[in-house]
């Protein structure tokens, strides 16, 4: 993976950071561009602990600045099929079904925007303008909480709304994945040596803690996958 601070940028940024391969990739091109990362990660109440533990690992070998697990209890709510335990999670849809544009039983109820709200006030006591954002146009089609027209309003409201956004110091959301379909995203972050096998990406995670191979996540990242010409590392390893 590209070492931190390569380019000579150095200044403070946050960024939302899952573990899954957009937020990897991501986090790889903030790194190259010399950004010092502070990574938030969220235990929300999803169905499994998979991801938070990716996160982890992943925060080390990346070299972040600092790396903070925030929890928060959106299953309070329910409303979605990764928090509510009583709501199965999709399976075996297809391409077309996935890209409908509907939106998905797996949108999670404003969790884009509780998460940003949690990096603009880190980046308030950091000092920092800059909070990075995995999501991209695979997401656009369904989840209106990842579309470019949201981001622009969150960093107005942002504007308005803090310390820092009134003095003058207005923080900017960047989303560099989000016109890239799965397959450029994979080429972008093999060019930066992301070890894709140490991403994590599934919704469902199997009994014996491998990916399900049939949830949307999994199914998009296979196709991005295979249209990159290559075989999804974390999926081949557990089908062997």
């Amino acid at each position: 993976m590209v070492s931190p601070g390569s380019r000579a940028k150095s200044r403070p940024a946050v960024i939302l950071f899952s573990g899954g391969l957009d937020s990897t990739t991501l986090a790889s091109i903030a790194l190259e561009e010399g950004y010092q990362l502070h990574a938030l990660t969220f235990r929300y109440g999803q169905r499994h602990e998979r991801e938070v533990s990716a996160a982890r690992d992943l925060s080390r070998e990346l070299g972040f600045r600092s790396h903070r697990v925030v929890e928060i209890d959106l299953a309070a709510f329910g409303g979605s099929a990764l928090t509510d335990a009583g709501a199965p999670v999709p399976k075996g849809r297809s391409e077309a079904q996935i890209s409908a544009g509907h939106i998905p039983e797996t949108y999670v109820p404003a969790r884009n925007t509780i998460f940003l709200a949690y990096a603009l006030a880190w980046c308030e006591v950091l000092g920092a303008s800059d909070i990075f954002l995995g999501v991209n146009v695979l997401d656009y089609s369904g989840y209106p909480d990842c579309r470019p027209e949201y981001l622009r309003a969150f960093e107005r409201m942002a504007a308005l709304a803090t310390r820092a956004g009134v003095e003058g110091r207005k923080v900017r959301i960047h989303a560099p994945l989000i016109n890239l379909t799965k397959a450029k995203i994979i080429r972008r972050g093999l060019e930066l040596r992301v070890d894709y096998s140490r991403t994590w990406s599934c919704y469902d995670p199997t009994a014996e803690g491998g990916p399900c191979g049939a949830c949307d996540s999994c199914i998009l990242r296979e196709k991005g996958f295979r249209e990159a010409g290559l075989p999804d590392p974390l999926l081949s390893a557990t089908r062997r």
